[in-house]
């Protein structure tokens, strides 16, 4: 049985979407037709995600997506992790699942998942056909769970993971939405007051021939050349932007760039200690979840963004597998915080590696978040004290020649 995603019209004549199950479109057709609709569009699940829905462009849109917001993943690992422990069967909690969201393509994703363990395929296989929505990790945890009988307790885990991880993200996204919108706004308003106001009130200056103080003068010119070479600097910029992602996608420069990141004052200790949170919770939830260790150190390494330490850390997976600790191998990566370094080796001295490797991760998160914060709340007065020099500055060039004009007046 497989899933198909439908557009029918009902009795009085609304549109209707929807997912329904069955074993072709034919009785799809049927089934919807029995239930007083009248079916337009009848298109497997599988063909949207690939494309292939050539008569229905909503559809193709939809298949594009095939994709998990992190708000998403959460509430369905939660939701899959709580019908599970409660003695559900995986195809029933992943049809309820489907019936819960209120979201068109999160339901077919689900559905397309259920339909495949239907089939006899396992829920990590089934997972497997989405990695855009469901990571290496993710579906490495979700197998072991299977393989070792605990599936309940590990998706318990893997849901806890989920949305801590969530939600460190989305402090950091908000603790960074006011300075970003702050910064937008000064440089809108700077932008507006050299182009549009500056020019028509300084103009009057110009017209009396006298001769202007040198803060007029520059203000002057610089709204000038802002006015009339405006296109240039756009352009530039946009040219700017494209050449440094043209960089960045080269993987030598790429590479050589992550290496001077991870040794800037404040920048550097931002990235090593996400990098750092973001292995040591993979390779926690992974260890604890039956993962060999090898295995879990090469999924987790995928997690790091930063191309130097993925590279060092690939070493350090070579070295375990031949004999070294964990602790001498992240040791050599020389850019893990020390703290990471002296938790890894008291787990692997008292046998808890996971759970040290789970309050390690925890601690960085909150570290990483108290650097972020911190920052933001230096940058916040910091962008206000520049807006308000930057407007002075215009008032003061606007006030002066005034002022002079009034002293030859009187």
């Amino acid at each position: 049985m497989a899933a198909f995603e439908y557009t029918a019209i009902d009795a009085r004549g609304r549109q209707k979407k929807g997912i329904e199950e069955g074993d072709s479109s034919r009785q799809v057709r049927q089934a919807l037709r029995d239930r007083g609709l009248a079916p337009t569009s009848v298109v497997h699940s599988a063909a949207v995600r690939n494309g292939e829905a050539k008569g229905s462009a909503s559809s193709y849109r939809l298949g594009l997506r095939r994709t998990l917001a992190p708000l998403e993943l959460a509430l369905f690992t939660r939701q899959l992790a709580t019908l599970v422990a409660a003695g559900l069967p995986v195809e029933e909690s992943l049809a309820t699942i489907a019936r819960q969201s209120d979201k068109r393509r999160v339901s077919a994703l689900v559905m397309n998942v259920r339909a495949q363990v239907l089939e006899g395929h396992s829920l990590a296989a089934a997972l497997g056909e989405y990695p855009s929505a469901f990571a290496a990790m993710y579906r490495s945890t979700v197998a072991a769970g299977e393989q070792s009988g605990y599936l309940h307790a590990v998706l318990n885990n893997l849901a806890d993971h989920t949305e801590q991880r969530f939600e460190s993200v989305r402090n950091v996204q908000m603790a960074l939405f006011y300075p970003v919108l702050l910064f937008v706004v000064s440089i809108g308003i700077i932008s507006g007051l050299m182009v549009y106001v500056v020019p028509k009130i300084v103009g009057v200056f110009e017209r009396t021939g006298n001769e202007l103080p040198f803060l007029t003068s520059a203000l002057i010119e610089i709204s000038g050349f802002l006015r009339a070479n405006w296109w240039i600097i756009a352009i530039a910029v946009g040219v700017l932007v494209l050449v440094v992602r043209w960089l960045l996608r080269q993987a030598e420069f790429r590479l050589a760039w992550d290496h001077r990141k991870l040794r800037l004052p404040i920048v550097g200790k931002v990235v090593r200690s996400g990098n750092a949170s973001r292995y040591a919770s993979t390779l926690a939830i992974l260890t604890s979840s039956g993962v060999p260790l090898v295995d879990a150190m090469h999924i987790a390494t995928e997690v790091v963004t930063n191309s130097w330490l993925k590279r060092r850390l690939a070493e350090a997976v070579q070295k375990v597998s031949e004999g070294s600790s964990l602790r001498a191998a992240l040791e050599a990566v020389q850019y893990f915080p020390p703290m990471l370094l002296h938790m890894v080796a008291s787990g692997e001295a008292s046998g808890q590696l996971d759970s040290m490797l789970a309050k390690v991760a925890d601690y960085q998160q909150k570290e990483l978040t108290r650097m972020v914060t911190t920052m933001v709340q230096l940058f916040q007065p910091l962008m206000l004290l520049v807006m308000a020099g930057l407007v002075l500055m215009i008032v003061l060039a606007i006030l002066v020649p005034i002022l002079s004009m009034n002293q030859l007046v009187s």
